[in-house]
């Protein structure tokens, strides 16, 4: 899996105006936890931050301090402004190498369905999943090959395989499939 640097300022545990007074300086609150450690309080620039939040893509987040301290990471939650979609605060979660990992990638839907040939319609309901695996068996995605579904026919988590990776998504989640449409109905042979 990839890789994202995060720079970060280390904080003081505050008030509402001082967390404000952060926001308005375009920088991000943020909270570090995990793995028997006490908690890290922290700032990111909001601009850097962006290339974290703002992709499909999934990322191991390595954080560097400026207090020298070093850190790997996930996201574990983000909180929005409800009106401009700024980020207010975000949660990591410290990982190590040992233990697997639980993250949500995103999936590649490759080919062209035999049943949407037939005239059905492509539908695609999930676009990442929730994975378990240790950070060195991490895929950057998952691909799904749509080529054999046909009609009235879906692409279930179940259905996902991928080496040293648990597929943590309920196995009868729907990712994708394709439905029939009249045009479908209509040029399916008549059964007298």
């Amino acid at each position: 899996m990839q890789h994202f640097e995060l720079k970060g300022q280390i904080r003081q545990a505050a008030n509402k105006a001082v967390i404000k007074a952060f926001r308005r300086q375009g920088l991000v609150p943020c909270n570090l936890y995990g793995l028997g450690m006490d908690n890290v309080l922290f700032t990111v620039d909001a601009k850097e931050l962006k290339g974290l939040t703002n992709t499909p893509k999934s990322y191991i987040v390595d954080l560097k301090l400026d207090n020298g301290q070093a850190y790997t990471a996930v996201l574990h939650e983000l909180q929005w402004h409800p009106v401009s979609d700024e980020c207010l605060h975000v949660d990591f979660l410290a990982v190590d190498e040992v233990k697997p990992i639980a993250i949500m990638v995103p999936l590649v839907i490759s080919g062209h369905a035999a049943g949407v040939q037939r005239g059905g319609k492509f539908y695609q309901l999930l676009r990442e999943v929730k994975v378990s695996a240790k950070m060195a068996d991490l895929p950057d995605s998952l691909p799904i090959d749509i080529t054999p579904l046909q009609l009235d026919q879906q692409f279930k988590a179940g259905d996902l395989q991928a080496e040293n990776v648990t597929i943590l998504t309920q196995k009868g989640a729907v990712i994708c499939g394709v439905k029939s449409t009249r045009n479908s109905v209509a040029e399916a042979p008549v059964e007298e």
